[in-house]
């Protein structure tokens, strides 16, 4: 990788893999030799992270990662699971909140919940958060949340089309500031989500055909910058 093209996102996708790398060893290895590499492993993945972060404790880093250890497959360190919800109305309209930590504008996302499955969470977050009843469509896309940029911990974002079938705009007291239906040629500012990400949304809510798009394996997943 060109050094000049080293971003700080870079830094932190190394230091969570590195860290997830070291505490499934750690939930797996019975042999006190392991441990001891891996706990190394995990000091230098918190010496990255509090790099970037100069706010951020490294031992902190350390003893909060030592907690989420389990043993076995239970510990097995995996990313979190979101799932977000484009959703049409009958005049082309898309759906979008003003998430209360940020102020940013998107589409009805939240973390998958067990007992659901995927396409039950998006029905849930956007009656949850909008007031609004939907159906769903189909996959719009998969996307890996470091490494289109949008998110500092290891996080797979499932997105679905939704068509929406009733109920009253009511924005979430806790997680929303506002919401409402919006003209692509007016959408609310600031807006956040990756720059291609827009495009597939609106084809979607135009009622065009959708490949479900992800983003595509690379020659080398650690030293090839993802377009956006």
């Amino acid at each position: 990788m060109d050094p000049e093209r080293l971003t700080e996102l870079d830094l932190i996708r190394w230091s969570e893999a590195l860290a997830g790398i070291a505490r499934t060893g750690l939930g797996f290895t019975e042999s006190l030799y392991e441990r001891e590499r891996y706990e190394e492993v995990l000091h230098v993945a918190a010496d990255i992270r509090a790099a970037v972060g100069r706010q951020i404790d490294r031992d902190h880093s350390v003893v909060e990662w030592m907690k989420l250890i389990q043993p076995g497959a239970s510990g097995y360190v995996t990313p979190k699971i979101a799932v977000g919800a484009v959703v049409g109305n009958d005049e082309g309209e898309v759906l979008l909140v003003q998430r209360a930590d940020s102020g940013h504008w998107l589409y009805p996302t939240g973390w998958a919940d067990i007992g659901y499955s995927p396409a039950e969470v998006a029905l849930k977050e956007v009656q949850e958060e909008t007031g609004i009843e939907c159906e769903v469509v189909g996959l719009l896309g998969v996307m890996d949340g470091l490494r289109r940029g949008f998110t500092r911990v290891p996080l797979y974002s499932l997105l679905f089309h939704c068509r929406a079938t009733g109920g009253e705009l009511a924005a979430h007291p806790l997680e929303c500031r506002d919401v409402g239906f919006f003209h692509f040629d007016a959408l609310p500012e600031p807006l956040a989500g990756t720059s291609n990400l827009w495009g597939h949304v609106q084809a979607a809510v135009r009622g065009e055909i959708i490949v479900p798009f992800f983003d595509p394996p690379r020659d080398s997943p650690w030293t090839v910058p993802l377009e956006p």
